[in-house]
């Protein structure tokens, strides 16, 4: 519902429509990112609340999902230590 795919290298793949992360982080829109884990009960448990923000703030933010167990080197950048975790960023910047 949340999930928006990115490639871990620089590359754009225009056939899979995929864009980088730092494409991604570098948007005028705030986006949140949810790092979490599948095996991590508390994060399952922010769906749904994740989904009544999306419902309320609608397009004025994007909400990204990023599993820290397939992409340890974004957590790894961002020093994730626990899951869930969250970050904003905004004109690539981390908010």
């Amino acid at each position: 519902m949340f999930k928006n795919l990115f490639k871990k290298n620089n590359s754009i793949n225009q056939e899979q429509k995929t864009m980088t992360f730092e494409e991604i982080i570098n948007s005028e829109q705030p986006i949140l990112l949810d790092f979490f884990a599948t095996w991590c009960g508390p994060c399952q448990m922010m769906g749904p609340i994740l989904q009544q923000v999306k419902e309320e703030l609608g397009d004025e933010v994007k909400i990204l999902k990023v599993d820290i167990d397939k992409y340890k080197d974004l957590a790894a950048k961002y020093q994730v230590q626990s899951v869930p975790t969250f970050a904003i960023f905004k004109n690539s910047q981390l908010l």
